[in-house]
């Protein structure tokens, strides 16, 4: 896809987030104010879900890296295999440029630190809180 709104910074972060998860597909598409919309593509999901994977997305906005990714989205049927609901954190709503449906994983870093605090970072530490559920 073509870069030309997206900001260098945001550019270097899907090139880390390709590197991270380098065994799955991480596309993305201009949000049209010089961020992006990240989907990652096959992520494994914890042995407590009906689903065995699922994609990840989320928006990195123009002023990353000072800007926290936030939310990030997974499949609409995410399901426990115990039939328990989800609990604090997790909500239907569609998401993206196109108004998909999605899951959301409400996640904010209170502490924000643009040299740790990568997008990669946020992804994976998501994905742990997603599994401890």
């Amino acid at each position: 896809m073509s870069t030309t709104t997206i900001t260098e910074a945001i550019t270097e972060a899907i090139a880390e987030l390709r590197h991270t998860f380098s065994d799955t597909t991480v596309t993305f598409e201009s949000d049209g104010a010089g961020g992006a919309w990240v989907i990652i593509d096959s992520i494994p999901l914890a042995p407590a879900y009906e689903q065995e994977a699922s994609w990840i997305a989320f928006q990195i906005t123009f002023p990353y890296p000072e800007a926290d990714v936030y939310p990030l989205f997974v499949r609409p049927d995410l399901r426990r295999k115990d039939g328990a609901a989800h609990g604090a954190g997790f909500q239907s709503v569609p998401w993206g440029p196109h108004g998909s449906p999605g899951t959301q994983l409400s996640r904010r870093s209170s502490r924000l630190d643009p040299a740790i605090d990568t997008a990669t970072t946020k992804v994976l530490k998501v994905l742990k809180w997603l599994s401890e559920q």
